[in-house]
Formats: C-alpha cells, sequence, structure tokens
C-alpha cells in the first residue's frame, strides 16, 4: 500500500471517528435545549456556516448555476437524509450508547451500500453480490448485535 493509501485510509478512519465524537455531543446539546430535533439544527447551523466558509477557501470554481438543471432528489436528499441520521444519533444515544449506535449504524449503511452497488444505482459500477461480500456483511450485523446485546 502507498503513502497516499495509507493517508486515505486514516483520514477515513479518524472521520469515523468524527462521527462519533458529533452523537454525544449533539446528545449533550439537545439534553440542555430540550429537543433532539432543536440540537440537530443548532448543528446543521453550525455546520452549514462552516462549510460556506471551507467553499470561499477551496472550491471558488463551484457552478452555482448548475443547481437549475439538478433533479430536486439531488437537491434535496443528501440534507434530509442528513437531518434524518443527526436526529437519529441524538436521540439514541443517550438511551442505547454511542457504541451500539455507531454499529447499528455501520451494519445499516453496509447493507444499503450493497444494494446500491448491486442495483448500480446514482451513477455507481455494478458489483456483484458475491458470498464473500454477503458473508463480511453479515458478521458486520453479528458484530453490532453483540456490542447492542453482549
Amino acid at each position: 500500500m502507498g503513502l497516499q493509501a495509507i493517508v486515505l485510509t486514516l483520514v477515513a478512519f479518524v472521520g469515523g471517528g468524527f462521527i462519533a465524537l458529533q452523537a454525544p455531543i449533539n446528545a449533550q446539546a439537545a439534553s440542555h435545549l430540550g429537543n433532539p430535533i432543536a440540537a440537530a439544527t443548532l448543528s446543521f447551523c453550525v455546520g452549514t456556516i462552516a462549510l460556506i466558509m471551507f467553499c470561499g477557501l477551496f472550491a471558488r470554481s463551484t457552478n452555482l448555476g448548475a443547481l437549475t438543471t439538478m433533479p430536486a432528489y439531488m437537491i434535496f436528499a443528501g440534507g434530509l437524509l442528513g437531518a434524518a441520521f443527526v436526529t437519529m444519533t441524538i436521540t439514541l444515544a443517550p438511551k442505547i450508547g454511542i457504541a451500539a449506535v455507531m454499529a447499528l449504524a455501520i451494519a445499516g449503511q453496509l447493507f444499503t451500500a450493497l444494494l446500491l452497488d448491486r442495483l448500480a444505482l446514482f451513477d455507481l459500477l455494478e458489483r456483484d453480490l458475491s458470498i464473500g461480500r454477503i458473508t463480511g456483511a453479515l458478521l458486520v450485523v453479528i458484530g453490532a448485535l453483540m456490542v447492542r446485546l453482549l
């Protein structure tokens, strides 16, 4: 594995840690604000401000005119799915623990990803459902259930 591959792997690993940190921090905000949706809104507002700053610094060639020709699902789905995910983690983390939330979320992500790959949705390359891929996904589910129940 080359240096670039190692760096990209570490960035993905650290990004996963950010997601695990985000949920309990947002759950604490929900406790202070009295509502998980208010905490998710706060999280998205702060994130939006950060992304606007990042766009100004790093994405100057963005074609905002493309918004007029993009399908509605491309414009809205990412934000709506993100809002649902953040609200779910805020709500569940204090109830079942962050490790269980993350393990079950990863299992759900993996099964959804296998389906998206198999059906080649959203311009993805089609990938077969091999015995190895299915077995690996089932092992993740077993691990997630062990984290949740044991």
